[in-house]
C-alpha cells in the first residue's frame, strides 16, 4: 500500500473508497514524538483483520486552546510528523485545515458540553472550555472518518475518560483502546510541548516524573502517600504547582480511601511551559471477576483469559463441585447439614500445578479434576452450593487466595459476594439452547452419556432458576458488571471482547498484559 498524505475531505473519501477497509484511527495535533509512534505501533500490533488500515490525523484544534494559550506557537511540521508516523506503521495521514473539519466555521456546528462532574476536575478546573473543545472536535473527526477503532494515549488521562464517557452516552459503537505514557530513558514523559523547555528548565522539569515515581515506590512499601512531601520536592526544583491530587481514575473526584486503583496526578508550570504527569497506585494486583450461569463457557474462557494476562486462574465452580463429589462419595444426603459440616470442616481443598492447561483440583489429596464433571455431580452441586456453611467456608478460602490480587476468578457470585471490589466484573452468559449444545459437546468429549439436548436444556433452565432464587449468594449480575452474551461467538471472539473490557478498566501502566 502506498502511504499517502491527505488534506481535503474529498481526498480522504476517495482514498477510503479505494481501500474498502476498516479504519483504526489515531487523532493527533501534530508535533509527533515517540509517544505517538508507540500508539501507531500498538495499532499495528492490534490489527485483527487483513483489511484494516491505520489512519493518523494531524489537526491543531483551536477549540481546545484558551485565550492566552499556545495555539499560534504549537509545533507544526507536517514533513517531520509524516516521516515519524509512516516509520511507525501508519498507512495514511489526514492533515485537514480548519474549514475541512468545521465547514462554515465552528459556529455552524453543534458543540459538545462536557459534564461538570468531569470537566471541573484536574486540568479542566484551570482550562475553561478545553475539554468541550476536545469533545467537539473528536465528534467532528469520527463523523468524517467513521473509524472502527480509536487509539488514544493514557498520558492525557482526563481526556481519555471524557471521550470514553462521551461515546458511552451517545451510544457511539466505536471501540476505544488506550496505551500507557511513553517515556524517554530518564523517565520524562514525551509531549509535544517539551520543545518549549530550555536546557535548564528541562533539568528542573525532570523532578516531576522522578518525584511521582518515588511516591509510587513509597506507596508500594508503606501504603500511604504524603502529598505535602511531594509538593515540597516539586517546589524545590522551581516548579509551580497547578494541582497535585489523588483521584478516582474514572470519576476523577478526589479520594482519601486508597483502595482499588487510584490516580496520583499533577500539573506544574516550568517557566512558561505547562506539564502534566501521573502515576497509578494500587494496594494489590488486579482482580477480574467473571460470573454467569452454568454452561456459559466460563471455565474454558476464564482459564484462557488468565493465561493471556499472565494472572492466576481461580475456578470457584470446581471448588463447589469438589465438595459435592466428596459428599456424594461418602453417601451423605444433600439435606443432612450436620454430616456435611462434619466432613467438610477438616477437609483439605487445593489446586495443584502452575500450568493453566494442566491445573488440577484435589480434595483430601484425591485428584477429582475429572470426577467433578460427572452428570451426578452436576445435578447435585446447586443443592450443595446454596447451603450457608458450604458457601461461607469456600468464600473464605477464595478471598484468602485473592488477598494479593493478580487473578481471574469465575463462578456465580464472584463479583457480588467473593470479590465485590474486583477491578473488572463481567457477567458471561448465553441462551439455554446455546449452553445445552455446548454441554452436549463437553459430555461427549468426556465420555459421559446423556439423554438428549432438549433434556439438557431443561436441566439448565431448572438450575438457573435454583441458582437465581436461592437465599444465600444467588446468581445475579453485579450492578457494575458488563454483560457479555456469547451466542454465536467462538473462544477467540470471546477472548477478544474480554480483552477490550479489560483494557477499558485497567490502564496499561497498571498491568501491561504482555501476551496481548
Amino acid at each position: 500500500m502506498v502511504q499517502k498524505i491527505l488534506q481535503t475531505n474529498a481526498e480522504l473519501n476517495d482514498w477510503l473508497s479505494e481501500q474498502n477497509s476498516a479504519i483504526i484511527f489515531i487523532p493527533t495535533m501534530g508535533g509527533l514524538h515517540p509517544g505517538h509512534q508507540y500508539l501507531i505501533e500498538k495499532a499495528k500490533e492490534r490489527k485483527t483483520q487483513k483489511n484494516q488500515i491505520i489512519l493518523v490525523s494531524i489537526f491543531v484544534n483551536p477549540l481546545q486552546f484558551g485565550k492566552d494559550e499556545d495555539f499560534k506557537k504549537y509545533p507544526r511540521n507536517i514533513s517531520k510528523d509524516s516521516e515519524l508516523a509512516f516509520n511507525a506503521g501508519a498507512d495514511a495521514i489526514w492533515a485537514p485545515n480548519y474549514f475541512e473539519v468545521f465547514p462554515g466555521g465552528e459556529n455552524s456546528h453543534f458543540k459538545i458540553q462536557v459534564p461538570q462532574t468531569l470537566n471541573n476536575q484536574l486540568c479542566g478546573a484551570e482550562r475553561a472550555g478545553h475539554f468541550d473543545g476536545v469533545a467537539t472536535v473528536i465528534i467532528r473527526l469520527i463523523r468524517i472518518i467513521r473509524p472502527e477503532k480509536l487509539i488514544l494515549g493514557e498520558k492525557d488521562w482526563q481526556q481519555l475518560i471524557i471521550i470514553r464517557k462521551l461515546f458511552q452516552e451517545l451510544s457511539i459503537a466505536i471501540k476505544i483502546e488506550s496505551y500507557s505514557t511513553k517515556r524517554d530513558q530518564s523517565g520524562f514523559a514525551y509531549s509535544s510541548r517539551n520543545s518549549y523547555l530550555s536546557d535548564s528548565e528541562r533539568v528542573n522539569a525532570q523532578s516531576l516524573p522522578n518525584t511521582l515515581k518515588e511516591a509510587k515506590t513509597d506507596f508500594e512499601k508503606e501504603k500511604v502517600i504524603n502529598l505535602t512531601k511531594i509538593a515540597s520536592k516539586l517546589k524545590e526544583n522551581s516548579l509551580k504547582i497547578e494541582y497535585l491530587k489523588i483521584v478516582d481514575p474514572f470519576s476523577l473526584k478526589e479520594i482519601e480511601n486508597l483502595d482499588g486503583i487510584c490516580l496520583l496526578a499533577a500539573a506544574v508550570k516550568c517557566g512558561s511551559t505547562r506539564l502534566i504527569d501521573h502515576t497509578f497506585l494500587m494496594q494489590r494486583k488486579p482482580i477480574i471477576a467473571i460470573d454467569g450461569p452454568a454452561g456459559a463457557g466460563k471455565s474454558t474462557v476464564t482459564k484462557a483469559f488468565a493465561q493471556k494476562l499472565g494472572l492466576i486462574y481461580l475456578d470457584t465452580g470446581a471448588m463447589y463441585r469438589a465438595v459435592t463429589w466428596l459428599i456424594i462419595s461418602n453417601s451423605i444426603a444433600p439435606n443432612d447439614q450436620a454430616a456435611i459440616e462434619n466432613i467438610l470442616k477438616d477437609s483439605n481443598l487445593e489446586f495443584k500445578n502452575s500450568s493453566f492447561i494442566e491445573q488440577k483440583i484435589f480434595i483430601n489429596n484425591i485428584d477429582v479434576t475429572k470426577k467433578i464433571r460427572s452428570p451426578e455431580v452436576t445435578s447435585m452441586v446447586s443443592e450443595i452450593a446454596k447451603q450457608q456453611f458450604v458457601r461461607e467456608l469456600l468464600t473464605r478460602q477464595q478471598k484468602a487466595i485473592g488477598k494479593d490480587g493478580g487473578l481471574v476468578a469465575e463462578g456465580r457470585d464472584i463479583g457480588t459476594a467473593v470479590f465485590p471490589d474486583a477491578d473488572v466484573k463481567v457477567f458471561l452468559t448465553a441462551s439455554p439452547t446455546e449452553r445445552a449444545k455446548r454441554r452436549a459437546l463437553d459430555l461427549n468429549k468426556r465420555g459421559f452419556e446423556f439423554s438428549s439436548i432438549e433434556d439438557l436444556e431443561q436441566e439448565i433452565k431448572e438450575r438457573d432458576k435454583k441458582d437465581s432464587e436461592r437465599e444465600i449468594a444467588p446468581l445475579k449480575k453485579a450492578q457494575d458488571a458488563i454483560e457479555l452474551v456469547t451466542d454465536g461467538m467462538n473462544i477467540e471472539e470471546v477472548l477478544e471482547e474480554l480483552t477490550y473490557i479489560f483494557r477499558s478498566k485497567i490502564p496499561e501502566e497498571v498491568w501491561a498484559y504482555p501476551t496481548l
